[in-house]
């Protein structure tokens, strides 16, 4: 009897779920941020110095795995095809609030949804029972619905919404949903702290020569103290955090799940630009933003129609 209340108790997944929520709250903090920042930096430095942030948190992790055995020398091959894709996402993720708003680009990038959802289905056999799953469905078309009307009530959708910014954010989101089938693929057997201390290794690497090249880093010198407050929190929530977080949700439970928790970051940024830029939700993008939690808690309690899956390797 005891065994058996245990399954039930297992079948949703609570440390995966505790991850997707905090990869929800990180990721809500970092449109703010950027946005703050296109005042002060181009597009490459901002994201260059964002990630040497969220390096240089994870680097003494990483040495110390590697100093203690812990350390999986595979994994700086592994890490090889999410990082190519992780280089292109990041890249047009920052470059689209210089053309569109925070609020409106993080909308638009939920659309990766989608796309997580189509690879996953497609590759992964042990996430396809979702396609049988009303909670799931139901949960996806209650998110779905909520992302649109927020978007369409959004007063000013027409005057942000420009063909560059709208293109560059579109595509961006086909890239995360790429990212995350590839972390889930290729780093699977790979601790979520050491995996993600390589991407960013990499990562930081990458986006430094594009600084370098296309960029203008020595604006960076006259950002002040509000500036390199929001490089820092950003850096250390938005991605050192927050990928971490991630990475451990779709180790656990697949990719489809966590991305799905994580369409409430829209609704979520529109409450803290709410405070800090005053901006407004009407009642009917209310309405609507109840719907996105609303469909993305369903989603969650559809993890109890996957089988219960083998233990992994801990996060």
């Amino acid at each position: 009897m005891n065994e058996l209340k245990a399954k039930k108790r297992g079948r949703i997944d609570m440390a995966a779920t505790a991850a997707s929520l905090g990869a929800l709250c990180c990721w809500s903090i970092g449109p703010i941020f950027i946005k703050q920042l296109t005042g002060y930096v181009d597009s490459w430095t901002q994201n260059a110095l964002r990630y040497t942030v969220a390096c240089l948190f994870w680097l003494p992790v990483l040495l110390y795995f590697m100093h203690a055995g812990r350390f999986d020398r595979r994994t700086w091959r592994l890490a090889l095809l999410p990082f190519a894709v992780n280089i292109g996402m990041q890249s047009l993720w920052a470059v689209s609030f210089y053309y569109i708003g925070a609020a409106f680009a993080t909308l638009l990038s939920k659309t990766s949804v989608l796309w997580v959802t189509a690879f996953s289905l497609l590759f992964f056999a042990d996430e396809r029972p979702l396609a049988r799953s009303g909670r799931f469905w139901l949960g996806l078309g209650l998110s779905a619905t909520g992302v649109l009307g927020v978007l369409y009530f959004k007063s000013d959708f027409v005057a942000v919404g420009t063909t560059r910014g709208v293109a560059i954010a579109l595509i961006c989101a086909a890239m995360w949903g790429a990212y995350a089938v590839s972390v889930k693929v290729w780093l699977r057997e790979v601790d979520s702290r050491s995996g993600f201390a390589v991407i960013s290794l990499y990562t930081t690497g990458a986006l430094w020569i594009g600084a370098i090249l296309f960029g203008q880093p020595a604006q960076a010198a006259s950002m002040g103290l509000a500036g390199w407050m929001a490089v820092v929190v950003s850096g250390i929530t938005a991605i050192a955090l927050g990928h971490v977080f991630f990475y451990a949700a779709i180790k656990r439970i697949g990719a489809t799940l966590p991305t799905l928790v994580i369409l409430a970051q829209p609704f979520v940024v529109f409450s803290i630009s709410r405070v800090v830029f005053h901006e407004r939700l009407g009642p009917l993008q209310l309405v609507f933003g109840v719907l996105l939690l609303a469909g993305a808690g369903l989603s969650v309690w559809a993890q109890g129609d996957l089988r219960p899956a083998s233990n992994g390797p801990s996060a």
